[in-house]
């Protein structure tokens, strides 16, 4: 059967033999390659393509291991079955499924087939909501009740006063923050909120973000024309003693640092407080998933130390679902007006679905209920992925929180070989690295355990141990 066009990319993060498992996917969910048809040889395909036939034999491998293509006795290996109401991600990549995030991260190129079913990859990086703890009788009545109410007018810069009202009481009983509905804006999520904020300051003024953190939050930086200093972090969290002078904000993630999942000590909350009303910077702090701990109570908020120099964001992505597309930013009055001067500016308007869910959703209890879920959900996730990994020697880090843990590694080629093995055996991996804005200085997977459903992440969780076990032991690459 005559293939389509491949293109292997031998610079490219992913091993090729992953590259072509993935193309050959994408021609079967194109309808280029159909059940029945016989695939070329492994010897054929390599001389055709100019690699070595370790390469086809790997993605034939993959595939046969799937279930995608299966090898008859003397005849060959023929195409087995199309996923199932697949379309074609681009490219080199595979199929997309009912979970994509919204955009994909930077360097991640995940393809997911069949999901849920035994032949499906699993994604096991951080920042997917655990969508099995969600009670589907409350999310549909939800939506009812946000249909209930009569068609808007007109766009609302501001936000629904009753999603504002419910904002405040979530953070009260939730986050132990006592906020001003009048300083509260709706948005459209945390890495919206930092877009915004970052149009508020001139061009060319330096903001300095933690090392590792979060991408996202660089890139809407970079965007508005900012410059970005990284600052280290260690176990402690931010390192405010290294917070350069001369910097108008400093971003952060105290409660649960994205990705190392540490805590930023009392100490350093009151002290990255003082210095930014010494200095007059912003200190824009983002509680991602500040809801979710397990182990003891959280810290006090920095919004709560510092309201006069502090802007607080929230969001529902982790706790619900990042589609409902909203979040809040609590911040002083000054940094209000700056960001809907902005809305009025450039016609912004966020959305009122998301929060009308959201109002219904917390004003009958819901909310409250799937909170406890969740958290349930998620501490025995974490005991088994912890359990799954020192079962092989792999110690992790992090807080007992949110989605993801820590695996560190000896060096980057630890991590990329960790990243391939994975993906050999069909588990999407996140590494360390892509999370620095400079030479990464430690390297290791984000294992992220919220995203999969409950039996895809019991098979992945294996396929990881192994893969991470064996990266124990490729030394820091650097000798």
């Amino acid at each position: 059967m005559p293939l389509p066009p491949i293109v292997l990319d031998r610079a490219g993060e992913h091993p090729l033999s992953v590259q072509l498992a993935d193309a050959l996917r994408a021609a079967t969910a194109d309808g280029v390659l159909r059940t029945g048809d016989r695939l070329p040889s492994t010897r054929e395909l390599a001389v055709t393509l100019g690699v070595s036939r370790t390469v086809t034999a790997g993605a034939y491998d993959q595939l046969l291991a799937e279930g995608w293509v299966g090898a008859r006795r003397g005849s060959g290996t023929y195409v087995e079955q199309v996923p199932p109401g697949a379309a074609r991600a681009g490219a080199g990549a595979g199929p997309s499924c009912r979970k994509a995030t919204f955009p994909p991260p930077e360097g991640r190129n995940v393809a997911f087939l069949n999901p849920g079913g035994a032949g499906a990859l699993v994604d096991l990086s951080a920042g997917s909501p655990c969508l099995d703890a969600l009670d589907p009788a409350a999310w549909r009545r939800a939506w009812r009740a946000a249909a209930d109410g009569p068609a808007d007018a007109g766009p609302d810069p501001v936000g629904m006063p009753a999603f504002r009202a419910a904002v405040v009481e979530h953070l009260l009983r939730h986050r132990g923050l006592p906020a001003d509905p009048a300083t509260v804006l709706v948005t459209s999520g945390s890495s919206a909120a930092v877009a915004e904020l970052a149009r508020t300051f001139p061009p060319g003024s330096r903001v300095a973000v933690e090392e590792p953190g979060y991408r996202r939050a660089v890139s809407a930086l970079r965007a508005a024309g900012l410059v970005v200093v990284p600052v280290p972090v260690d176990a402690a969290g931010l390192v405010v003693d290294a917070v350069p002078p001369g910097v108008v904000a400093v971003y952060c993630t105290p409660a649960h640092q994205y990705p190392l999942g540490v805590r930023l000590s009392a100490a350093r909350r009151v002290a990255l407080v003082e210095r930014a009303r010494a200095e007059g910077f912003l200190v824009v702090e983002d509680d991602y998933d500040g809801e979710l701990r397990y182990d003891v109570a959280p810290l006090p908020l920095l919004a709560a130390l510092g309201p006069d120099v502090v802007a607080h964001l929230g969001t529902v992505s982790k706790l619900l679902t990042p589609t409902l597309g909203v979040g809040w930013l609590v911040a002083p009055p000054a940094v209000v007006g700056a960001v809907l001067a902005q809305r009025e500016a450039t016609g912004m308007r966020p959305a009122r679905a998301g929060q009308r869910v959201f109002v219904a959703l917390a004003a009958h209890g819901d909310l409250a209920r799937h909170l406890r879920r969740l958290r349930r959900e998620l501490a025995g996730r974490r005991a088994d992925v912890v359990a799954a990994l020192a079962g092989v020697g792999v110690a992790v880090t992090g807080d007992e929180a949110g989605g993801h843990v820590v695996a560190l590694l000896p060096g980057p080629d630890a991590e990329r070989r960790a990243i391939a093995d994975a993906a050999a055996g069909g588990i999407h991996l996140d590494g360390l690295g892509r999370h620095h804005v400079g030479e990464p200085a430690t390297s290791g997977i984000v294992l992220g355990y919220a995203g999969p459903p409950g039996a895809g992440l019991r098979r992945a969780l294996p396929v990881a141990a192994s893969a991470l076990r064996a990266a124990l032991g490729c030394g820091d690459g650097r000798g």
